[in-house]
């Protein structure tokens, strides 16, 4: 502060006004060093990052979000162990986390937040216990997320920086093609629309440790029979024989992109709903293990089909016969996460409904932002369907502890708020809840939403509405205990980065 002296002004020193900056600059950026690991049935990586959080706006519950990005470290690829018994061996992925915090100069007290994403064969129960163990001392700034089908094709189109780019041109067909699973995400304007699955992929043929082609999965297998082709370690080593059933596999993909779905297999290796086409895509951009071959960046033959598979689908591109524009994207096989963000948001108690606190604390609770459009006539059935969409892309059990959070657009008048109560009620209160709900609003109407809920539709003790706080999908929350005075609820919010410019 510029003061007076003897009537003369006195001016700050170099070294008090860098104080001073160092101050401010504190209080509105923040700087974290995170991990982002993959697990997955093929392949495991992880990377360490440095990102620089920047606060938006004045408010003290106001959101920080990510400005920069720096990637500080990348792991090999490393092929998944696995032990005679077809579980994850657990000694051995630690020792690959251990000696890439080694290489990468870190240890575990150096790194602030860190997000674990475990995918096919790691998300079964006894491969997530022993994964969780791996990270328990962890467990307080690691947020632990395991992704069926729909959540990696969600991911995947993130992490490669898809959704960023669909921001420019018309609408984009993501294509990730991984080891066991080929994810499909149809995405426009920076907004994911709909997601597919099919059990096509890189290393449903491989090589043992002995270069015997010991792996054959049920997909190949299926693949094979279409083709009316025996097949067994000795008739694998035909490159031929291989090339056949990786060729068979792109024609799937070529069927699904170009919806002919009438094929008797591509039926058979469907994994989930098939893509409704809402919009027409006008590019394709592709990202997985596989991908690397379809662009061009690998030309390594590593013990699988995937270069086959790979080669078979960019000669549909060039040919025509998938008919959209290739769009190159930053990242491939190393399309995930790159860590979490964290940071404490403060929600005022004045408008907030937190009747049962007997809940609190909850840690690492998932986000579902469906994305509400609210009219001036709000129809709560449109409500409770943007909501199941919303569950169902995020995998989310609604049932289970969760956090659900929009934005309130217009008027806070009573038909708008009890249409928009109704369509949560029918989502998450029928049958009743027995785990906690809390709802989280960026304005003023968290009591108000709480109300009607519990008060006159009679949605059950679990349920806290909160207010003043933006969240975002793909976030998790911490959510603390009232603290009074002055009657806030303090949240650590942790949102998943990924090494591209996000939509908001």
């Amino acid at each position: 502060m510029l003061q007076l002296h003897e009537g003369h002004h006195h001016h700050p020193s170099v070294e008090s006004r860098q104080q001073v900056a160092d101050s401010i600059w504190a209080q509105e950026h923040i700087t974290l060093v995170t991990v982002g690991i993959d697990i997955g049935s093929s392949t495991s990586h992880l990377i360490f990052a440095k990102v620089h959080l920047q606060r938006r706006t004045q408010s003290l519950s106001a959101r920080y979000e990510v400005v920069s990005r720096e990637i500080l470290w990348q792991s090999p690829i490393l092929f998944t162990p696995f032990l005679s018994d077809g579980t994850i061996d657990a000694t051995a992925l630690g020792q690959f986390i251990r000696t890439a915090y080694h290489e990468a100069g870190l240890h575990a007290e150096d790194v602030d937040s860190g997000a674990v994403i475990l995918t096919g064969e790691a998300i079964k129960r006894t491969n997530a216990q022993a994964i969780d163990e791996l990270f328990a001392a962890e467990a307080g700034k690691f947020v632990c997320a395991t992704a069926g089908h729909r959540l990696e094709c969600v991911l995947a189109a993130h992490g490669s920086g898809a959704v960023a780019a669909s921001k420019a041109g018309g609408p984009v067909l993501h294509v990730d093609i991984g080891g066991g699973t080929t994810k499909l995400a149809l995405i426009h304007e920076g907004r994911i629309l709909e997601v597919a699955a099919y059990a096509v992929g890189g290393r449903l043929i491989a090589q043992d440790e002995a270069g015997v082609w010991s792996r054959m999965d049920e997909a190949a297998q299926e693949t094979a029979a279409d083709l009316g082709v025996m097949i067994d370690p000795e008739r694998l080593r035909d490159q031929a024989v291989r090339e056949q059933i990786a060729t068979r596999l792109a024609d799937v993909l070529h069927r699904v992109i170009t919806r002919q779905l009438d094929d008797p297999l591509t039926q058979r290796l469907q994994l989930t709903e098939a893509l409704s086409w809402p919009v027409t895509p006008e590019r394709i951009t592709f990202s997985g293990g596989v991908s690397e071959y379809v662009y061009g960046r690998e030309t390594r033959a590593l013990g699988d089909i995937a270069l086959d598979l790979g080669r078979a689908v960019r000669g549909l591109i060039d040919d025509g016969k998938i008919p959209l524009q290739l769009d190159a994207l930053p990242h491939g096989i190393r399309a995930t996460v790159i860590g979490a963000s964290q940071f404490t948001v403060q929600v005022s108690g004045k408008t907030t409904h937190a009747e049962n606190q007997s809940m609190l604390p909850l840690r690492n609770v998932p986000v579902v932002f469906p994305g509400l459009r609210l009219p001036d006539a709000v129809d709560a059935p449109s409500v409770q369907e943007a909501i199941e969409t919303a569950c169902r892309l995020r995998e989310v059990n609604r049932q289970a502890t969760m956090a659900l959070a929009f934005e309130w657009q217009g008027d806070p008048e009573y038909s708008r708020l009890r249409a928009v109560c109704e369509g949560i009620y029918r989502a998450f209160c029928v049958p009743a809840r027995t785990a906690p709900l809390v709802i989280v609003i960026d304005g003023d109407v968290g009591r108000l939403i709480g109300q009607i809920l519990v008060r006159e539709l009679g949605a059950g003790s679990q349920v806290i509405s909160l207010d003043g706080v933006a969240l975002q999908d793909l976030d998790f929350v911490d959510v603390g205990q009232m603290i009074t005075p002055p009657g806030v609820i303090p949240l650590v919010i942790k949102s998943l980065v990924f090494d591209a410019v996000q939509s908001d």
